[in-house]
């Protein structure tokens, strides 16, 4: 069996990565270290993400606004927690022109120094934060509910296109609440949200837990997160909420006055998504053929491929293929029309074909002069690309009824990613009962060794501290301890004391 790939992931995980985004067309270096083009089939699967997300998001309550790029420093030294975790991170503007130096090049110009050096946005919650100050004065303002899409910069020392760039784009919730209550169950919401969206969108199966102290967030109360398993048994977080407590709010002054005229600190939330998740769906689906999109996420749902010959019956076959368009067009698959492309481009058929496989198109269908005499058409499957011979799985179906058909294969093919990925996740988390069985786990040269699942005792301080540096020895962390598991039956992994909560070890990106 030939694959459309030159590399396979057994072979080099890391290379077969990079060869999906570029045989894919996904998205390209841009001459500035660590920032990326994001090309149109990879935009156009963001695109996707936003309408389905977005819609979630509005759908419990949140409205879309946006803030500047430019933050002044000092709303960050506000909060030193938060600034120390970002400080490396930055990116600073101090100059707002440059000149010539005399040598063909260009200096920043002493004279337009700025007052304040401002930072490229890596996160909102300050400026945000300083808004909600002007925007709440009494119990009756709150909640504040706010998402913002917007591109952030964290100037990452080893990036990976989608999974670690220095720019990249997002959406990013904030809240403002008057009780702690409420503010949590917001940062518990917004995670299923999150689940949600992972699960049925992306179909990439998830696992939603609480973040270890030493893993939260900048400044939070405490950090939730959804956590996926990648092929190569790497963990990748997807997604993140945070519960902020009132620290924001003391540094930045958000205070109302409740109902008996007392002033409060509100109490404040964040969560965010980011085009990370493009990189979970390749690493998730791909395969050594390409991409493979979840039908509900991918810009085209079928393709149809004329195969052209520069021949007079070639304007019939056209217009064959697009009556099946049209009719494809006005079936419903996931509440929405189905999205099918007539490729007409003066490609070689077969270079298209697999373009499109390379591209993970869930449905490619090729039409030929045969296929419409005999009323037919050929489907191939993206999620089953061969058949048991190793061969093309080309099917020959009747054009008319197809259409008719289209949404409950669209759901098949979305449901089919799905169970593979979820059976991968659950095939590949163990329990470990103590420190050796977790060093033999990780041994050098083990292959996709997955997740551990350990008793864990919460320790904090210099006995956290002391683990994560355990852990560093065999390039693990703690991912997140997963919610609605069973009660902790034994002693701390690490500790060694009573074990309150199991928590997730693996390695991750």
């Amino acid at each position: 069996m030939k694959h459309a790939l030159s590399v396979t992931r057994e072979a080099d995980f890391s290379a077969w990565y990079q060869s999906v985004i570029a045989e894919a067309d996904m998205a390209e270096e841009s001459g500035v270290r660590g920032c990326m083009v994001i090309r149109p089939w990879g935009y156009g699967i963001w695109e996707r993400f936003q309408r389905l997300l977005d819609d979630r998001i509005k759908a419990t309550g949140h409205e879309n606004c946006y803030f500047p790029v430019f933050i002044p420093l000092s709303y960050f030294e506000q909060e030193a927690a938060h600034v120390e975790g970002f400080a490396k991170e930055m990116a600073v503007v101090t100059h707002h022109r440059l000149i010539a130096d005399g040598k063909g090049g260009l200096v920043p110009d002493p004279a337009a120094k700025l007052e304040e050096p401002l930072v490229v946005r890596p996160t909102s919650e300050t400026v945000i934060g300083h808004a909600f100050a002007r925007w709440v004065q009494s119990w009756r303002d709150l909640p504040v509910l706010i998402n913002q899409w917007a591109n952030v910069v964290r100037w990452e020392m080893r990036t990976r296109m989608f999974l670690r760039t220095a720019e990249f784009l997002w959406q990013e919730g904030h809240t403002a609440h008057a009780t702690a209550d409420e503010a949590r169950e917001e940062t518990l919401k917004m995670l299923e949200v999150y689940r949600e969206f992972a699960e049925e969108c992306v179909a990439v199966p998830v696992i939603a837990g609480e973040k270890p102290e030493n893993e939260r967030f900048p400044g939070a109360v405490g950090t939730w997160s959804i956590e996926a398993m990648m092929q190569d048994g790497k963990a990748l977080q997807a997604g993140t909420s945070h519960f902020l407590g009132t620290n924001f709010a003391q540094a930045q002054n958000i205070r109302f006055q409740n109902a008996e005229g007392q002033l409060e600190h509100a109490n404040t939330t964040s969560w965010g998504v980011s085009t990370r998740m493009i990189g979970a769906l390749i690493m998730v689906h791909g395969d050594d053929d390409g991409l493979r999109v979840p039908p509900r996420v991918a810009p085209w749902q079928v393709v149809i491929v004329p195969m052209l010959r520069d021949a007079p019956e070639d304007e019939a076959l056209v217009a064959y293929c697009r009556e099946l368009q049209q009719a494809l067009a006005k079936e419903s698959a996931f509440g929405e029309p189905v999205r099918a492309l007539l490729d007409l481009k003066p490609v070689k058929s077969t270079t298209k074909r697999w373009g499109w496989v390379k591209k993970g198109a869930p449905v490619v269908i090729e039409v030929g002069g045969r296929d419409m005499a005999a009323g037919n058409i050929s489907v191939i499957r993206r999620d089953r690309l061969y058949r048991a011979d190793g061969k093309l799985d080309s099917a020959a179906v009747a054009r008319d009824g197809f259409a008719a058909g289209a949404p409950a294969l669209l759901a098949e093919i979305q449901q089919a990613l799905f169970d593979q990925a979820k059976a991968r996740l659950d095939a590949n988390i163990a329990p470990a009962a103590d420190w050796g069985i977790v060093e033999a786990h990780f041994a050098e040269g083990a292959k996709n060794p997955g997740w551990l699942e350990v008793q864990w005792s919460r320790p904090t301080g210099a006995a956290l501290e002391a683990v994560v540096e355990r852990l560093k020895t065999l390039k693990l962390t703690l991912r997140n301890a997963p919610m609605g598991q069973a009660a902790a039956d034994g002693a701390c992994v690490f500790t060694g004391e009573t074990a309150v909560e199991r928590v997730l070890v693996g390695r991750a990106y």
